[in-house]
């Protein structure tokens, strides 16, 4: 679709308050188009980890837990090799201790037969400490979900393909802040240099309106403009070349700029009612309204960049291919990604319990806070029809290795 013309072709910085752990007591894409606060800090808060047993949990034992060994597996596959004393997760110790504590838990998962869902419960309930998470004092969060796009693409530009998808550009800069100053530890900004200083790098609306053209950056060129933004929406997709084959295409970088929640601004401003809310709502209203549709994107500024991926995929933040229904998009300054969870909410536009085991292993832009979560469905239409829908209030179980339990409510 050509839809209009184009041409040719940083967060605030915040510190969470650190993690506490505390006994049981007597006396928390339709997440980045629809939730995200345009471009507003959300409240400051802190993780709080309660410990719980396993039965209760709800669902813990309908779980088909089968179902999550391949996520499982493919995050222990990140953590071997890596050196012994590296934490995992977020504070100078890691809230999930370090590789050597998961080293004997990877190995015991490692053992567990094949398809044995009883097997894997037991292993798991030997292996781990449950612990219900709660942020500024609640136990439930949202959770919505997303999906690996898909859009038609070539290798060069012309016969319609003419919206470019762009490389890593060599002058984007990231600054790690905790390099400079201790307190900054896991703050970054991204920029570029000009005339001798760090500046914000482009927007959406200057690289749409050419500041990138004619640097040799495009990795392809897209049809359907709607299509590339929900690819930078959803950070991963799979490419359809005309000759038939398929490529995807990963997330390499972004321009550090504020996501902007256009899903909620279309709401605000009347342009989609309240009870047709959805992904498909929103890319249905831009594609209708090819004049308006521009601007509207635009005033998202951040602007993602891509690189070709080879292999299963998509390939999440924790750098593994994220597994459908089973993978769950975290905000790392408050969970550790790689580490098993289980979600209990509900199915996209429904009531009806969704209970599952799960694994952190990726993150986005609009997902922030200690009981914030996004499920990959997977890619295609189907998940983006549940991916489309979800926005479900619910809770979060963290899963740490007895050892680290142990450690970490002793010194509570």
């Amino acid at each position: 679709m050509r839809a209009w013309p184009q041409r040719r072709v940083s967060k605030p910085i915040s510190r969470p308050s650190p993690p506490s752990f505390r006994r049981p007591l007597i006396a928390l894409a339709l997440a980045g188009l629809l939730l995200a606060a345009c471009g507003k800090k959300p409240p400051e808060a802190g993780l709080t980890l309660e410990p719980v047993a396993f039965n209760e949990i709800p669902g813990w034992q309908t779980d088909d837990m089968t179902a999550a060994l391949p996520a499982l597996t493919r995050s222990c596959g990140r953590l071997a090799g890596q050196p012994d004393d590296r934490p995992v997760g977020p504070g100078g110790d890691g809230l999930a201790g370090t590789v050597a504590d998961w080293q004997p838990v990877c190995g015991a998962l490692a053992r567990v037969p094949a398809g044995d869902d009883a097997a894997l419960r037991r292993a798991l309930e030997d292996l781990f400490t449950p612990f219900r998470t709660l942020g500024d004092g609640r136990d439930h969060g949202t959770f919505t979900g997303y999906y690996e796009a898909e859009l038609d693409g070539a290798l060069f530009p012309g016969a319609g393909y003419d919206v470019p998808l762009y490389r890593r550009p060599p002058d984007l800069v990231t600054v790690d802040l905790g390099r400079f100053r201790a307190d900054l530890a896991g703050a970054r900004i991204v920029g570029r240099v000009a005339d001798g200083a760090l500046v914000p790098y482009y927007t959406r609306a200057e690289i749409d309106g050419g500041a990138l053209d004619g640097r040799n950056l495009e990795l392809l060129w897209a049809k359907d403009p709607v299509d590339v933004f929900f690819l930078h929406v959803q950070g991963s997709g799979v490419v359809h070349l005309p000759d038939g084959s398929e490529r995807r295409v990963g997330f390499a970088a972004t321009n550090g700029r504020d996501f902007y929640a256009i899903g909620r601004a279309l709401l605000d401003e009347g342009r989609i009612p309240r009870d047709r809310a959805s992904m498909q709502a929103i890319r249905d209203w831009l594609r209708g309204h090819p004049a308006k549709a521009a601007e509207v994107m635009q005033r998202n500024a951040r602007y993602v960049f891509f690189r070709w991926i080879e292999g299963d995929g998509p390939i999440g933040s924790q750098g593994v291919a994220l597994t459908p229904g089973r993978s769950l998009a975290v905000d790392p300054a408050f969970l550790p990604l790689g580490v098993p969870v289980f979600l209990d909410t509900t199915w996209p536009g429904s009531d009806r319990p969704l209970r599952r085991l799960m694994v952190a292993q990726d993150t986005g832009g609009a997902i922030k806070g200690p009981i914030r979560g996004d499920v990959f469905w997977g890619a295609g239409e189907a998940a983006l029809a549940q991916a489309g829908r979800m926005k479900q209030d619910g809770r979060l179980y963290l899963l740490l290795p007895k050892a680290v339990a142990a450690r970490r409510t002793a010194g509570s």
